[in-house]
């Protein structure tokens, strides 16, 4: 059977040289990637935290790649019974890497195997029932964790501290956006300006995965409605017709933001008031919208909950009145 290779399988760096962006953690990363090269160990425990689409799961298959090691990769919610983690472990070969994606979403039982398996490279397996249960220790082979999450927050100390290697991925500038257009566009033979790759990286909110995706949106444009080479003008035109604007910000986000401005206005209001005025999940507010919105300055927290700034009433084109006026917030 022969395996489907994605367009995001294709354009992913495989090597440290090839990443851009996250300078610093892309330093460090590599000097303790060739210090366990060169003393002939296993890497230490690895964690990365951050956004969704920001470079976790490429990180981890690039660790794979400089190493020379097999990378088995699984997720926290698939982890269902502590067995189901045991079957992984007592299968990986010295050195290989294991990649939980989302793994603070393990449950407790499955989490409490990975401690002896961190430290020790032991698993403790409890073999029968009753009085007559015995816990007999499994030796594996010395191997690497990478966990990667988005709610660092939601990882218990226990698990947290036994990572050697802590890493938190930060968003993006628009330069490193657009470079990471540029190489992407060479690899699917897509003809893209220095200008028209900016104009694509600025509106991707500072992710690559939103990069990548807007990139594809904007060739299908340019081979339907133009010669099949990205323009300024062109990718402007499409990220347009995407309703995406020049802010990175899409309807949804918008639409946060005026339902606060019209309905609240303009805050503070609870998460929770504001999930559901906009019909919308508390959880994906708090991890796909909100912190684009804070990083941009269209959104703050306080105490009391969200409230709209100023900035996002100059980006909407509209105004806010005196607190004494009837209608205090309008469109200019």
């Amino acid at each position: 059977m022969s395996k489907c290779t994605t367009v995001d399988d294709t354009i992913r760096p495989k090597r440290l040289s090839d990443f851009i962006g996250q300078e610093a953690l892309r330093s460090n990363l590599d000097v303790f990637i060739k210090a366990a090269t060169e003393n002939g160990r296993p890497l230490d425990h690895t964690l990365f935290y951050g956004n969704p689409g920001l470079g976790k799961t490429t990180l981890a298959r690039i660790m794979s790649s400089e190493l020379g090691v097999n990378l088995v990769s699984t997720s926290g919610p698939v982890l269902e019974r502590s067995g189901d983690l045991a079957a992984i472990l007592t299968n990986l070969e010295e050195g290989d890497i294991l990649f939980i994606d989302e793994i603070h979403r393990m449950p407790p039982t499955v989490e409490e195997v990975l401690y002896p398996a961190m430290e020790d490279f032991q698993i403790d397996l409890v073999i029968g029932s009753g009085p007559g249960a015995r816990t007999v220790k499994i030796d594996l082979a010395p191997f690497t964790l990478v966990g990667a999450t988005t709610r660092i927050g939601l990882l218990t100390s226990p698990l947290r501290d036994r990572f050697g290697c802590v890493f938190r991925i930060e968003f993006y500038s628009p330069d490193e956006l657009g470079r990471i257009v540029q190489r992407a566009a060479r690899i699917m033979g897509v003809e893209i300006s220095e200008d028209g790759a900016e104009t694509i990286g600025r509106r991707s909110r500072g992710t690559p995965r939103i990069a990548n995706r807007l990139l594809r949106r904007v060739r299908d444009y340019a081979h339907v409605q133009g010669d099949g080479s990205i323009d300024t003008a062109l990718a402007e035109m499409a990220l347009d017709r995407l309703d995406v604007d020049p802010f990175g910000l899409d309807y949804m986000d918008r639409k946060i933001l005026t339902v606060m401005v019209e309905n609240y206005a303009g805050g503070p209001v609870g998460v929770k008031t504001l999930a559901a005025a906009c019909s919308e999940e508390v959880r994906t507010i708090e991890e796909i919208y909100e912190p684009y919105l804070i990083q941009c300055g269209f959104l703050k927290r306080t105490q009391r909950g969200r409230v709209v700034t100023p900035k996002a009433y100059k980006h909407l084109k509209m105004r806010c009145l005196d607190d004494g006026d009837d209608d205090q917030h309008s469109l200019l």
